[in-house]
């Protein structure tokens, strides 16, 4: 490729192209942007492709850093491991996660979703469609960084680099895309390069923009101006002034001089946050600490490394440089200024008497002028277009008076003196949001018919994204990977319920659990939940870092239900009396814990006859336990929750056409993928399989193709609700499959056969035991929904032939008891049934 590189200078679309390809495009570049609009951009997309960068840029022995090496601009090998570093560290998933979120609200921000839950109206931030990039040619990053923007916010990007820039635009933005295995990237990205001189190209890539974002000076922006059509956004990235603003105290202050003279000489003035002018909080008048204080200064900056070789001015720099100096001596004779240089030319610093503003000449070169605080706005306020950062040094309640003065003098950002160069993921530009700019805020107003539809996008496409790779992950492997993850990343600890085995630890960052608490709300509406009327009892389980009760009081708080948080307790008297004090007509929780409740407190519950809802989670309900609900206690909808893991979170959710243990796949967060029971591949369509997830949105960990214990298949076809979500079926988590007597039985077989052939509506528990010449499984039904043991032992040993056999063979003891609900085992944490007890040695 860098054999041609000064033929083929352009990229387009994923291809190096010449001048002649590239005009041939350019007049043609209307149908391409249309046709790449055609199909939206997913965030998901952008944002790995990012991070793979990203952890490319940072790994030395990576090739992409061979690649990009002889594209980098001038300087040391520090300066390019450091110009690559601040790449990497921008385009990290972290980074830009907290961009989306602060500048777009959340990491999906393309999705037509509803922003309050109890109306059918859905918003969203669209892309305006194309952006044309008009880049500067003083900083080598932020071509290529500015077209990332661009792609965040789901935009085509057309990007101009001037003829003099390297093409680091150009190789960087084509290693990002060749991280898509979807092409989508390299779809929505054109770099050009050529010099402002060549209007008509500038005018082609500008006549179909529906943003241009120009960085530069008033004379850069108005001739791109010129070429903005009517309508058009007009993002202007303009030169900008900062200052440093010094309170009294301060003034001999040895920490501020020299936090101030590395302001000036960190990238030797050249950003627009760098310092041009100090004011000092003083009146004109005080020539005497005026020049007191640029003495310090001047000293402070003596003590600086010199200015490497590299960044000396250059003819053009260096005659502005010496002109404003020699006027400024001249104005000494008058008594107005003062300067100090230094004997080499390589600092200077101008003590001014009168305090307007007045932009530096750069190269280590400031201006040191009196403001006294109460004329800081009426000075500062005629250049508010111009001004960008100003750092205060005073006492906390001098900042913070002087903040509210600068910033409504026109400053759009403040900083302590030492860190005004410095910055933070997300942080405004120039007092606005850049994916704002390049972002559309988009709404559309449904009827009735769409109350059960959380987010319309659903209806409308499937959510593609690529493949999962790597190792298949079982519960030991995440919980070591959890003692990995990096401290700043565990904000928010929980436990499992410790239902299939020891309880283990979980790990999320606030902004992931945010995420994950959303899309549960969405589920949650899918499945019928009504927001504006339903008045909801929280009965899930509380403490011991268990997540149940917290999740479900966060989704009912984001979805802005009626939210009674009860939770579980062994007072079913009180909990049912609240319930018929407070209206409740809808309850949350554990089957188990809800069965034991109704069934408890049944006289006063249907005798209130207010419930209406039921929905679950962790647990299932029956078929011949749902009939119970509905005839028995007049319960008009019973639906999952959500079908979810502690360390996952939510997965799947029904919508109102699904029953049983059919769900939707949370397809925004989640890859599900279906392999064999007994081997890593995938099953048939249709058939049985390990359930293997692969979590999409999340910073603080990365979940890929994990087995969390489930089967399950997928069912076919599209869902009568609408959603394209994929649908599968759990059928069971494989510690339900016991190996016994030499035979595989199945938990879920004896709840059928009891359902079914026996017409019991409670729960059932198997427990495993050893005897001296055989194994023993006693199968438990809850008293009160059973018929009399003996007959129910010869309903199991006709309808399971596995089980028959074995104690026709000798090999097993089987057994069928009957007690009462509150004596079957049950994890401690959570409450759940232990569907089996293995007591064996």
């Amino acid at each position: 490729m860098t054999d041609t590189i000064n033929l083929n200078h352009h990229y387009w679309q994923g291809t190096f192209i010449g001048d002649e390809e590239a005009a041939r495009r350019l007049a043609a570049l209307p149908a391409a942007v249309e046709a790449a609009l055609a199909t939206p951009l997913d965030t998901e997309t952008v944002l790995a492709a990012c991070d793979a960068l990203s952890r490319a840029l940072r790994n030395p022995a990576h090739r992409v850093q061979e690649r990009l090496g002889p594209h980098l601009p001038e300087g040391t090998d520090a300066d390019r491991r450091e110009l690559l570093a601040e790449l990497a560290e921008f385009l990290g998933r972290a980074s830009l996660t907290r961009k989306l979120r602060r500048e777009l609200g959340g990491t999906a921000p393309q999705r037509l979703s509803r922003p309050d839950a109890k109306e059918t109206v859905y918003e969203a931030w669209a892309p305006v469609g194309l952006v044309a990039h008009i880049a500067p040619g003083n900083a080598a990053t932020v071509a290529p960084l500015s077209v990332i923007e661009g792609l965040l916010a789901g935009n085509v990007n057309v990007l101009k680099t001037s003829g003099a820039d390297t093409f680091l635009a150009q190789h960087l933005l084509a290693e990002l895309a060749a991280q898509d295995p979807t092409g989508a990237l390299a779809e929505r990205v054109i770099v050009l390069r050529f010099p402002s001189s060549r209007q008509e190209w500038l005018r082609l890539m500008c006549a179909p923009a529906d943003a241009v974002a120009v960085w530069g000076g008033e004379s850069a922006v108005e001739g791109v101006a010129a070429h903005v059509p009517p309508g058009c956004r007009l993002v202007e990235w303009g030169h900008k002034i900062s200052f440093a603003y010094v309170t009294r105290e301060a003034f001999t202050d040895e920490e501020t001089l020299s936090a101030l003279a590395r302001d000036v000489c960190l990238f030797e003035q050249q950003a627009c946050s760098s310092p041009q002018v100090v004011y000092l909080d003083t009146d004109p008048g005080d020539t005497e600490a005026l020049h007191a204080f640029a003495e310090r200064l001047a000293a402070a900056l003596a003590a600086q490394p010199a200015p490497a070789a590299d960044r000396a001015p250059d003819p053009a720099e260096y005659a502005e440089l010496t002109t404003t100096e020699h006027l400024a001596r001249l104005e000494e004779h008058l008594g107005l200024t003062r300067v100090l240089a230094a004997p080499d030319g390589t600092w200077r610093v101008m003590a001014d008497s009168r305090p307007a503003l007045t932009a530096s000449p750069l190269h280590r070169s400031v201006w040191v002028k009196p403001l006294p605080r109460k004329d800081l706005i009426a000075t500062l306020r005629p250049m508010r277009r111009y001004l960008q950062t100003a750092a205060v040094a005073g006492s906390r309640s001098d900042i913070a008076e002087l903040c509210a003065l600068v910033l409504a003098a026109g400053a759009t950002r403040v900083t302590p003196v030492g860190a005004m160069t410095a910055g933070y993921a997300g942080e405004p530009h120039d007092g606005v949001y850049a994916l704002q700019r390049y972002s559309r805020r988009v709404a559309v107003q449904a009827d009735a018919r769409f109350a059960a539809t959380a987010c319309l996008d659903d209806l409308a496409r499937p959510a593609l994204f690529p493949p999962p790779a790597g190792p298949l992950l079982d519960k030991a492997a995440v919980q070591d990977l959890n003692r990995g993850v990096e401290r700043s990343d565990a904000e928010l600890y929980f436990r499992s319920g410790g239902s299939t085995g020891k309880p283990a630890l979980s790990l999320f960052t606030y902004e992931d659990y945010d995420t994950q608490m959303h899309a549960a709300a969405r589920g949650l509406l899918a499945a019928g939940y009504d927001p504006a009327r339903d008045r909801t009892a929280n009965l899930f389980y509380c403490g011991g870092m268990y997540g149940g009760f917290i999740s479900f009081f966060s989704i009912l708080e984001r979805l802005g239900g009626v939210q009674m948080p009860m939770a579980a307790g062994s007072d079913h008297r009180a909990t049912a009396e609240m319930i018929a004090a407070y209206e409740v007509d809808t309850l949350f929780g554990m089957p188990s814990y809800l069965w034991q409740l109704l069934h408890e407190e049944a006289d006063l519950l249907r005798s209130y006859g207010g419930l209406r809802k039921i929905y679950y989670g962790g647990e299932h309900f029956t078929e011949e336990q749902r009939r119970t609900l509905t005839e028995t206690f007049g319960i008009e909808v019973v639906h999952s929750i959500t079908y979810g893991s502690t360390d996952l979170g939510p997965l799947g959710y029904q919508c109102a056409e699904s029953g049983g243990s059919v769900h939707h796949l949370h397809a925004d967060l989640h890859t599900l993928e279906i392999v064999d029971v007994d081997e890593d591949r995938p099953v048939a369509p249709g058939e049985t399989g390990r359930l293997v997830f692969t979590t999409r949105a999340r910073r603080g960990q990365h979940l890929d193709r994990y087995v969390i214990g489930d089967l399950g298949r997928a069912l076919p076809g599209r869902c009568p609700c609408g959603s394209h979500a994929p649908r599968f079926e759990l059928l069971g988590r494989l510690g339900e499959v016991m190996r016994v007597a030499t035979y595989f039985l199945n938990y879920r077989r004896f709840v059928a056969i009891a359902g079914e052939r026996l017409g019991h509506g409670g729960e059932l528990q198997a427990v495993l035991t050893s005897g001296a010449s055989r194994e023993g499984l006693t199968v438990r039904l809850e008293r009160g929904h059973a018929p009399d043991p003996d007959r129910a032992r010869e309903v199991f040993l006709a309808a399971y032939p596995e089980v028959r056999s074995a104690v026709a063979e000798k090999l097993l003891d089987f057994r069928v008891e009957l007690v009462d609900g509150a004596d079957l085992d049950r994890t401690a944490t959570s409450g759940k049934l232990l569907a089996v007890v293995d007591r064996r040695r």
